[in-house]
């Protein structure tokens, strides 16, 4: 009998976080809507479901069919909360607004529903990536101005990788944890209650392809990794890339290193290519909360004060002793 989400182990986790009950209730829906995007993954891959065809999507990206399929279960999952009051999404332009709102809705959950669907077809790993922000209750619609005042009050984040197994990772008022999707029901099940990203590592994670693009902070922490133990950093390290920001990071929590994402030059990707509200901004907390560090070529992306619902981000999350060493470069 398949085991509904709301009596296993990841609702008795929420519950003894501290967290309010509504912050709890969103994640659980958040879960489910995993649940429902495993299975439309699963069965995409033995043709049975949603096929990869692609089209573009509003920021002028690759769109699968995966990509709208996922987006519509997590809006449809969150669709019958009160207490949220806006949704924003990677593949929707503007924010998505019930049709009434109550004094009791005062929360803004921000989502990439399917981050890496270039991997799709090959099989590799992707994911689900959300952030909830807290934001004044009132009877009033909320506007893009209210959404961007709200950055800074994350009240939960995590992310879902649909993988060799699915797993959950979220985190609420203090710890990270991780939760795997039980194969013989709907429910997620605790796997570690305190996950931490070693401080010292010897992995890095970044698209090589772009070396000609890199500044000169990025340029000069990779060449010192690949220089090796005859090199400043005297140990040897070792090369990571998914192309899906969700296993990247995920691998963050297990082996340490860090994931870079950085501003690039080259037209319209001045400013990065990862958005700040659904996938820098989550991640940047997890990695925060689990002992890392994540910055934005200088500042830490938690102080960082977004100007709009889409705003890309340069990303260097991961073992504080790399990242402290990549924001000494960049002085």
């Amino acid at each position: 009998m398949a085991q509904d989400p709301m009596h296993n182990q990841l609702a008795l986790w929420l519950q003894g976080q501290g967290a309010s009950a509504s912050v709890n209730e969103t994640i659980l829906a958040l879960a489910r809507s995993a649940v429902a995007i495993d299975r439309e993954i699963r069965l995409a891959a033995i043709g049975r479901g949603q096929q990869a065809q692609t089209s573009e999507n509003v920021q002028g990206e690759d769109q699968k069919t995966l990509d709208v399929v996922s987006n519509q279960i997590v809006m449809e999952h969150l669709a019958g909360l009160d207490h949220i009051a806006a949704m924003v999404s990677e593949e929707v332009e503007h924010p998505i607004l019930p049709s009434a709102i109550g004094p009791q809705a005062d929360q803004v959950v921000c989502f990439d529903p399917l981050d890496g669907s270039s991997n799709i077809a090959s099989n590799c790993p992707i994911g689900t990536i959300f952030s909830i922000l807290g934001v004044e209750g009132g009877d009033r619609k909320i506007s893009e101005a209210n959404i961007l005042a709200a950055s800074g009050k994350q009240l939960a984040a995590g992310y879902v990788l649909y993988g060799p197994a699915t797993v959950l990772v979220v985190t609420t008022t203090r710890h990270v944890a991780m939760f795997a999707l039980d194969p013989d029901g709907d429910g997620f099940m605790l796997v570690n209650d305190r996950l931490t990203i070693p401080e010292t590592c010897s992995n890095w994670s970044i698209n090589a392809s772009y070396e000609r693009y890199w500044d000169t902070a990025i340029t000069t922490y990779v060449r010192e990794c690949v220089a090796g133990r005859e090199g400043p950093r005297g140990r040897d390290f070792n090369t990571r890339w998914s192309a899906a920001m969700v296993a990247d990071i995920h691998r963050l929590f297990f082996d340490g290193g860090v994931f870079i994402y950085p501003a690039l030059k080259k037209p319209g990707s001045e400013t990065g290519k990862l958005r700040f509200f659904y996938e820098a901004n989550p991640m940047a907390l997890l990695a925060h909360r689990a002992g890392g560090r994540a910055i934005a070529s200088g500042p830490d992306i938690l102080d960082i004060r977004p100007t709009g619902i889409h705003q890309r981000v340069p990303v260097i999350i991961g073992s504080r002793e790399e990242v402290d060493r990549i924001a000494a470069l960049y002085g």
